[in-house]
């Protein structure tokens, strides 16, 4: 009798091992599944955007880089890059107009997947996405009425105006620098609209706008630019990039299909369409540039140097 119950007891504590074995078994599998997939979609953002099929690129409405046409649809030197990018990856792109404010938000939160529109390569956007090498150079412009443009000729004779600026753009960001007085508005578009109806003195925009959108045979025929606030300030030109999310992959991808449209000269030819040839950053300056970018916001001077040379 005792021999028979010391058989059930081990027979019955072997079936509760056997179980438990396989329940944590089955555990063990599903966690290092899901596991292994969290780290294949962060490790691999080119892949996500490829399963979803949809390069979603977060813009406003910025000419010569972002805008759209007569039938709405977007066109300029970024869309049309963006246009060949996605091709290139094999996705659709879609285009999204966002508040340039929460650019930062909207990569993080996967509502977009880059930030494509003209973009300066400030410190806020470097810490705070994976960018890729600049491919444009740029400076902040004054535009002001065209009639009283030469009493507008240097930085001290600003002082007194009142100034529309795009939020939270480099233009805002010189704004301050220099201590400006101004408005803050929700578009480069906006600021110049605030110029030419009288509700402020000034603006401040990006040169490549400036250039697309003032002028004879322009959207504003009686607005110009006058300073240039990179020069005056003794600052450094500024740099436009795309922005992914924090950590992606896709900064690299698009750094190889830049370099690779460029030499096919493809890069040159819608450059030209929207008259932006002239600020292009041939992909070997843009490494370097970016390099020495990287040398400096670590505090590495030589390093720096090297590049720079």
């Amino acid at each position: 009798m005792k021999t028979k119950k010391l058989l059930a007891l081990l027979l019955a504590g072997a079936m509760s091992a056997s179980l438990l074995a396989g329940c944590g078994g089955n555990s063990n599998t599903d966690t290092t599944s899901t596991d292994d997939t969290a780290g294949t979609t962060e490790e691999s953002d080119f892949q996500y955007i490829q399963n979803k099929g949809t390069l979603i690129v977060g813009i406003t409405n910025f000419a010569p880089m972002d805008y759209p046409d007569e039938n709405g649809d977007w066109i300029g030197f970024d869309a049309d890059m963006a246009k060949a990018f996605a091709e290139e990856m094999g996705v659709d792109v879609e285009f999204i107009e966002i508040n340039w404010d929460n650019k930062i938000s909207e990569l993080e939160s996967k509502a977009i997947d880059a930030v494509w529109n003209g973009m300066t390569l400030t410190d806020e956007v470097t810490s705070s996405m994976s960018c890729s090498d600049p491919y444009c150079v740029n400076a902040q412009v004054v535009v002001v009425p065209s009639d009283v443009a030469d009493q507008y000729q240097d930085a001290d004779s600003l002082k007194d105006l009142n100034f529309a600026v795009e939020s939270g753009s480099a233009g805002e960001e010189m704004a301050q620098t220099l201590g400006l007085n101004y408005t803050a508005v929700q578009t480069q578009a906006n600021a110049l609209m605030e110029v030419s109806s009288g509700a402020s003195d000034a603006c401040v925009i990006d040169l490549l706008m400036a250039g697309a959108m003032i002028g004879e045979g322009t959207s504003y025929p009686d607005l110009i630019y006058t300073v240039n606030l990179n020069e005056a300030s003794g600052a450094e030109s500024e740099y436009y990039g795309v922005g992914f999310r924090k950590g992606s992959d896709m900064a690299e991808s698009f750094n190889n299909f830049y370099a690779a449209m460029y030499e096919a000269g493809k890069v040159q030819e819608i450059a030209q369409t929207y008259g932006v040839q002239e600020s292009l950053v041939e992909p070997q300056a843009a490494a370097d540039s970016a390099d020495a970018g990287a040398a400096a916001d670590t505090g590495d001077t030589a390093a720096a140097e090297d590049a720079a040379a």
